[in-house]
């Protein structure tokens, strides 16, 4: 499989871009590609030099929440920190939009993913900017202010959040689950067809649906825009669940073993008595 083509490396047009993907026996495979992300997560939680950041982004019923479940399914669970920013609370809006981000970031052996990221304050303030008003930001008197020169401006403070974090030591994967808007429909009809996922709808749902262009061509200029060589973004035909699993596993996959982490040795004085402490302790 050629992870290159999912790659955004330079300029996407996301209408050009395919949601469906068939990768044959892809659940198999998941299984045995996320068994070797925990063990490299293992391996770099004893190296303990870095940490891995992946963000999910995608419209409502992309299978984020899925993902994360299956893609992660065995790793250690102190290993792997889950954060789902939802609207932002009184203390957090009285802070930068990326502190609450900040905070959350994984330590040094651990994997965070973020479900739903730093990037909703370019993507649903900018669909809704009025959300922005909240912030109390100074310069912002009127939405006139809020136009394409402050969300890039944000862009670029973004981009610059990443190439920190990165230059310490931060692993950074970004995933674009491209789900097609007939296959929102089918998700959404399933769950109120079908009783026990009636609790996953909202009418907000088909509100934000009625917006689909518009955050279509905010996440395409999003992605252009902020897929770096030290933060890329992958964008994943969404459509088919198994395969959008194991794209991004195997993508997560593939980075890390770059790295070639490795458990760390014994100290040398350790070492000259091992097989002194291994006869202390069958002599008990």
């Amino acid at each position: 499989m050629e992870l290159r083509k999912y790659k955004v490396s330079e300029g996407i047009r996301l209408k050009e871009v395919d949601t469906h993907e068939f990768i044959e026996d892809a659940e198999k495979k998941l299984k045995k590609i996320r068994k070797k992300i925990a063990d490299l997560q293992d391996t770099m939680y004893a190296e303990g030099k870095y940490s891995v950041l992946i963000c999910l982004q995608g419209m409502d019923t992309s299978g984020k929440d899925s993902l994360v479940r299956e893609v992660f399914k065995q790793c250690n669970v102190r290993g792997v920190e889950v954060h789902s920013f939802k609207v932002p609370t009184e203390l957090e809006l009285k802070h930068d939009f990326l502190w609450r981000h900040y905070i959350a970031l994984p330590a040094k052996g651990k994997v965070g993913v973020f479900n739903r990221t730093h990037y909703e304050n370019v993507l649903v303030t900018r669909v809704h900017p009025e959300y922005v008003f909240g912030e109390n930001i100074p310069t912002v008197k009127s939405l006139d202010d809020l136009n394409d020169e402050f969300y890039h401006g944000r862009m670029d403070r973004i981009n610059q959040f990443e190439k920190h974090i990165s230059d310490n030591g931060t692993i950074v994967l970004k995933f674009f689950l491209n789900l097609s808007k007939e296959e929102q429909k089918n998700r959404l009809l399933r769950r109120l067809n079908i009783p026990e996922k009636n609790w996953k709808f909202s009418s907000g749902d088909l509100k934000e649906r009625k917006l689909w262009d518009k955050y279509q061509t905010c996440y395409e200029d999003l992605l252009n825009r902020t897929s770096t060589y030290y933060a890329p973004w992958y964008v994943v035909p969404a459509d088919d669940k198994p395969t959008a699993r194991y794209i991004v596993a195997k993508t997560i996959f593939e980075e890390l073993k770059k790295y070639g982490f490795k458990e760390p040795t014994l100290a040398e004085k350790d070492l000259e008595k091992l097989n002194e402490f291994k006869n202390e302790l069958n002599n008990e």
